[in-house]
């Protein structure tokens, strides 16, 4: 701790004020908390007094504060998303420097969102309008800016970290109530569902659900379960539904709670929670984090031992953020063979666009070439953080004989000096590694002669030769 603030001085005002106002305490309060007087409190949060390490570890032990969210080191989610917004050809010839776009993320983060925000909407409004779907206007009439309800949830999850303590909590209530083994509790939920619900689970002929694999019936008291479901999929549909019904009161508090901006997105972030509650049943927090931790955070082996699939494994492991039994802080992405994203998660940091898809120097996308298998790697992103990844492909949904590809691939990966706690990164060299280069978008990628650039990153002036065909296709001043 010594060394994090005898390098360089950390000036934390604006988180430690939010920090405050999030626990919903005055500054009096939490100068009693950290044994400092008020007048020096408010000048830390002024950015007048650096933060000395005696008052961070006081912040650890008062409020179970984890330190890396403080620390400076890291360039904030916040930032890493405004940097991709001032990466557009329309604020080129502003010139903000990095450090101006670090310093409103960190001093006005409720701005930066909004800012992100007006970005997204306005990228959605010029796709349509290039897609030729949005016709002119009629006088007077304005138009609506797109903010997408996947984009909002998405953003809503991220903002709590993708972990919910109330249903972590209900979920272990439930859980110990079912006294079921992991591998039993498809057959547990349904009993639980037909004694206390009236509820009867029933598989069906795919003909029968042609279009979906789960649909509940409200008035015959019903729940019907595709043929087409593998079991993980059937004990998850069963999870989910219990979810619903055991806690429909608890899911309500908290999607209006949240405040959604209508209907549809309300409606998509109740269902978000339910499964991230039916997660929970499968694999209840205590159980499934000592289990990470024991096997190395071998995902076939806890999979194996949970009876859930590799996707839900992955998954439920960006979610270990309880206080004093954090596992480790993971991202996730779900891509297509085209590399469409449909799937991003993070417990911590996340290296990759918000608005874009993966590199394609991440391996991730060779995962498709072996299909079934574990394959990792090393990457580093611009500003010389380095990650720990490793990626396997998942098929979709069972379905009849269609022609197309039908498998994914889930990426997960951590900072690098967690990767000594996975069973992946045994045998490899993890204090000097050799890293693969990668960067979050091309339009803000400074890498030089890299063969699968897209495009010139905004920051530089693209330098083409008539005489010399470079590497690369966009070569740039400086590169």
């Amino acid at each position: 701790m010594a060394s994090l603030t005898a390098d360089r001085k950390l000036f934390l005002g604006a988180r430690l004020k939010r920090l405050r106002r999030d626990l919903g305490l005055t500054q009096t309060r939490m100068a009693e908390d950290l044994g400092v007087s008020p007048s020096y409190l408010n000048l830390l949060e002024r950015n007048q007094r650096p933060v000395t390490a005696q008052v961070l570890l006081r912040l650890a032990e008062a409020y179970d504060v984890d330190l890396k969210t403080l620390s400076t080191d890291a360039e904030s989610a916040g930032a890493t998303d405004l940097g991709e917004v001032f990466s557009d050809q329309l604020f080129r010839d502003l010139g903000i420097a990095r450090h101006e776009i670090s310093e409103l993320a960190d001093l006005a983060p409720g701005v930066s969102e909004a800012v992100v925000r007006l970005y997204r909407a306005y990228l959605d409004q010029r796709r349509l309008t290039d897609l030729g779907a949005i016709g002119r206007p009629e006088e007077g009439a304005l138009v609506q800016p797109v903010v997408t309800p996947s984009d909002w949830v998405r953003d809503f999850i991220q903002g709590h970290k993708n972990h919910f303590s109330e249903l972590e909590e209900a979920a272990e209530r439930l859980s110990a109530e079912l006294e079921a083994e992991p591998h039993e509790f498809a057959v547990a939920g349904r009993a639980r569902l037909a004694q206390r619900w009236g509820v009867q689970v029933k598989v069906v002929p795919v003909e029968v659900l042609p279009e979906s694999v789960r649909r509940f019936d409200h008035h015959r008291k019903r729940l019907f379960l595709s043929e087409l479901l593998t079991a993980e999929g059937r004990a998850f549909s069963v999870a989910y539904q219990l979810a619903l019904t055991e806690h429909r009161d608890l899911l309500e508090l908290l999607t209006d709670r949240a405040g959604t901006p209508d209907r549809p997105t309300r409606n998509l972030l109740k269902v978000s929670l339910a499964n991230y509650l039916a997660a929970a049943l499968l694999m209840p927090y205590g159980a499934f984090q000592e289990a990470a931790e024991r096997t190395a955070y071998d995902v076939e082996l806890i999979r194996t031992r949970f009876g859930v699939s590799f996707e839900q494994a992955c998954h439920r492991l960006t979610t270990l953020n309880r206080p004093g039994a954090r596992g480790v802080p993971f991202f996730m992405v779900r891509t297509d063979s085209a590399g469409n994203i449909s799937k991003r998660f993070a417990g911590s940091s996340f290296p990759f666009s918000r608005f874009g898809g993966a590199c394609p120097r991440w391996n991730i996308h060779s995962s498709f070439r072996t299909p079934g298998r574990i394959i990792t790697q090393i990457i580093e992103t611009p500003d010389g953080a380095r990650y720990f990844t490793f990626s396997r492909t998942v098929a979709r949904i069972a379905a009849p004989y269609v022609s197309e590809d039908s498998d994914l691939a889930i990426g997960m990966g951590c900072e690098l000096k967690y990767a000594e706690r996975l069973i992946y990164a045994r045998g490899l060299e993890l204090r000097d590694p050799t890293a693969t280069g990668i960067g979050p978008a091309c339009r803000i990628c400074e890498r030089p002669a890299c063969p699968q650039r897209a495009a010139e990153p905004i920051s530089r002036t693209l330098m083409v030769d008539d005489f010399t065909k470079a590497i690369t296709p966009y070569p740039f001043a400086g590169g």
